[in-house]
């Protein structure tokens, strides 16, 4: 009772702020293309918050520059609450290292929302290959004379920051072989031209689910949801590859205080709503809303942890 009393207390006072009072839509800025997972949770949850807020919530897709446009577009807006980012990790906690001159900063442009989802990363080989577990596939490559090829989505993002963890961590005998996205490298595994990929369970949940892809293991602290029998790379006797790429929603760094708190509460009420907890489990992304000051805490341990590693490996992007 007191929970939703401070739901509703917070919804009174975004209603009542002049903003919010307009009748113009919410854009919800994406860093990426339609069709795309980070663009699929968007659209999942729109139309919720849009009914919470009493609001149209419009995705509006902004890709472009390693989401460099949606993020200046978002920080040039008004801070209103009616204009908000919705990025992964590698925008926000990657990019302010991988690249040396990054058009917007986190601490000056942004102030934080909430977590939307989390989405680990699944380490997944083609049929063939005989490994059962990430173990096994490990020690294979080791016994090997040349190195065994590896898939990426790309240079400095999540997937490839796995398998330089995954390298630290066992000294696989691995040759990174970065793609120009997902797609391409799932395609490759799966043909047998390169030996594994390390990807979100979202993109990979229906190519395991229907056979075409092996699932060796999970980089995260935990089992996922949707593949109960997928032990963890640590409970393999592998720590120390801890991926989450999660999805994340900012405002304008100016954005009152009352109206963030006011987001923050709207879309803390749709993620736990069960039809859209289910919607965004059957995708394989888990449902992960925090406070403000929980996303905060996030993407400072973020932008530590993987400037660290893009330091020690001296990544560079293409």
């Amino acid at each position: 009772m007191i929970k939703r009393l401070a739901v509703l207390t917070a919804l009174f006072v975004l209603a009542a702020t002049p903003a919010f009072a307009q009748s113009k839509p919410i854009r919800l800025v994406v860093s990426f293309t339609p069709g795309g997972p980070v663009d699929s949770v968007a659209r999942i949850i729109a139309d919720p918050l849009g009914k919470e807020l009493g609001r149209k919530v419009m995705v509006d897709n902004k890709p472009g520059a390693s989401g460099a446009i949606g993020a200046m577009d978002v920080a040039r807006s008004e801070p209103d609450g009616s204009t908000l980012w919705f990025t992964s990790v590698g925008s926000a906690a990657i990019n302010p290292t991988l690249y040396e001159k990054l058009s917007y900063d986190m601490q000056r442009d942004f102030a934080p929302v909430s977590v939307v989802v989390n989405n680990v990363e699944l380490l997944v080989v083609n049929l063939a290959e005989p490994a059962k577990d990430a173990a096994e596939f490990v020690a294979a490559t080791k016994a090997r004379a040349e190195p065994t090829p590896i898939a990426s989505s790309g240079i400095g993002g999540i997937p490839h920051l796995a398998i330089e963890q995954l390298v630290t961590a066992t000294g696989a005998n691995l040759l990174h072989v970065p793609y120009k996205g997902a797609a391409p490298a799932i395609t490759d595994v799966m043909g047998g031209h390169v030996g594994g990929f390390f990807g979100d369970v979202t993109g990979l949940l229906g190519h395991v689910r229907s056979g075409k892809l092996k699932p060796l293991g999970l980089a995260s602290a935990t089992r996922h949801p949707a593949l109960p029998d997928i032990k963890t790379l640590e409970e393999q006797g592998i720590p120390g590859v801890d991926t989450n790429n999660w999805y994340a929603i900012f405002a304008p760094v100016k954005t009152p205080p009352a109206t963030l708190e006011a987001l923050n509460a709207a879309l803390r009420k749709v993620l736990t709503d069960p039809v859209v907890r289910d919607r965004l489990l059957q995708t394989g992304a888990e449902p992960a809303p925090s406070t403000l000051q929980e996303l905060t805490a996030l993407l400072q341990r973020d932008t530590d942890k993987w400037a660290r590693l893009i330091r020690a490996k001296n990544i560079k992007p293409e």
